[in-house]
């Protein structure tokens, strides 16, 4: 050890050797205190759950309205949630083709004061689907005395933008993993949307607009359980149903709330008109004035709307899982603890009562 350190000593009275030895300090001080800094920093790079949005729920609503009246009293009831500050209606997609759907959509959007709600429609989608209850004449309505009864806030529908071209433009200005989408109709949009690439709206492509901006996706569709059979909604539309399938991200979570969840939640016409009896100028009330709503009408797409924003704590839910769609329309669910999929449970008759209840304040409260 002595002689080492003789050594040493040395070694620092050689000039050229403590040249080098202060060189080497003058590199490495600065470094090791940008090391230390750097590491008592608060502002290092956040985790993606971190960066977890905690808001309201960001909500597009994207309907087939102009055949049901769920998808009405769905719409209603996002009015309502918003001005109770429970959630944020960015938009409205009518995925039923035709300007006249979406001239619907604006007579609801206008009536209950949300004018401003933007409305994207499908121009090349589903021709000529089935149609339950017909109430496309709804905007054109008029009233004694020949004016229109109803206000548009859209003044030309040809200027709307395609359902799919919207979804990107309100994905790309909403926060990471925020938006909630309430799919009550057809996949028409979301196809086009999950087919798009990157524009001057934002470089990503659908696909990875969904994976980077919506945190969940509620469907009204789907057929599970013991029943193996076609699903409406998608058999209308395979080619869209089979893009939505296919390039929907594995990683972005699906409620599906097929038929059987809400087949014992019925709202009956008179019922309806009861719970309208304050008004005669209210675009719900008309629609069953004039149209034949008298098969009576189950309470499917609202549970959608319900989830959204209330939560899984209003439902009983199935496991995770995976979902595919066969040819024939019909969709297999697989028990995964890793699967992106679950799907909502018929309720008993206590729930049954309070799940139309709660529809039936929401359209009683706008008076």
């Amino acid at each position: 050890m002595k002689k080492v350190l003789v050594t040493l000593l040395k070694m620092m009275q050689n000039e050229d050797f403590a040249k080098r030895i202060r060189m080497l300090a003058a590199i490495l001080i600065p470094c090791c205190v940008m090391s230390l800094v750097s590491c008592s920093n608060d502002e290092t790079p956040a985790s993606d759950d971190d960066k977890a949005y905690t808001g309201v729920p960001l909500i597009i609503y994207d309907t087939d309205i102009g055949s049901s009246t769920d998808d009405l009293f769905a719409l209603e009831m996002l009015y309502c949630y918003e001005e109770e500050g429970r959630c944020k209606l960015l938009g409205v997609v009518v995925d039923r083709e035709g300007e006249d759907c979406a001239a619907v959509a604006d007579v609801m959007n206008t009536y209950y004061g949300h004018g401003d709600v933007p409305i994207g429609l499908v121009r090349k989608g589903i021709s000529n689907p089935r149609v339950w209850i017909d109430y496309r004449a709804l905007p054109t309505y008029t009233a004694a005395n020949g004016q229109p009864m109803f206000r548009h806030s859209v003044s030309d529908y040809s200027s709307l933008p395609d359902g799919w071209q919207l979804y990107r433009r309100l994905l790309a200005a909403q926060p990471d993993h925020s938006v909630s989408i309430c799919s009550v109709g057809f996949v028409t949009a979301l196809a086009g949307l999950l087919k798009s690439g990157g524009d001057n709206i934002s470089p990503l492509s659908g696909v990875e607009l969904v994976r980077r901006k919506v945190k969940c996706i509620y469907v009204m569709g789907g057929v599970f359980g013991d029943s193996v059979e076609p699903d409406f909604n998608f058999a209308q539309g395979m080619s869209f149903a089979q893009t939505f399938f296919s390039l929907w991200p594995q990683d972005v979570d699906v409620v599906f709330s097929p038929m059987e969840a809400g087949q014992n939640v019925e709202y009956k016409p008179e019922q309806v008109l009861n719970d309208i009896s304050w008004t005669d100028v209210h675009p719900i009330k008309q629609v069953y004035l004039t149209c034949n709503c008298y098969t009576g009408q189950k309470m499917w797409d609202p549970l959608t709307i319900i989830h959204a924003v209330e939560g899984d704590e209003a439902f009983s839910l199935s496991a995770r899982g995976t979902v595919i769609l066969t040819p024939q329309a019909e969709t297999i669910f697989t028990p995964s603890a890793t699967g992106n999929c679950r799907y909502h449970l018929p309720g008993n008759a206590a729930w049954n009562a309070a799940v139309l209840e709660k529809i039936r304040m929401y359209n009683i409260m706008k008076k």
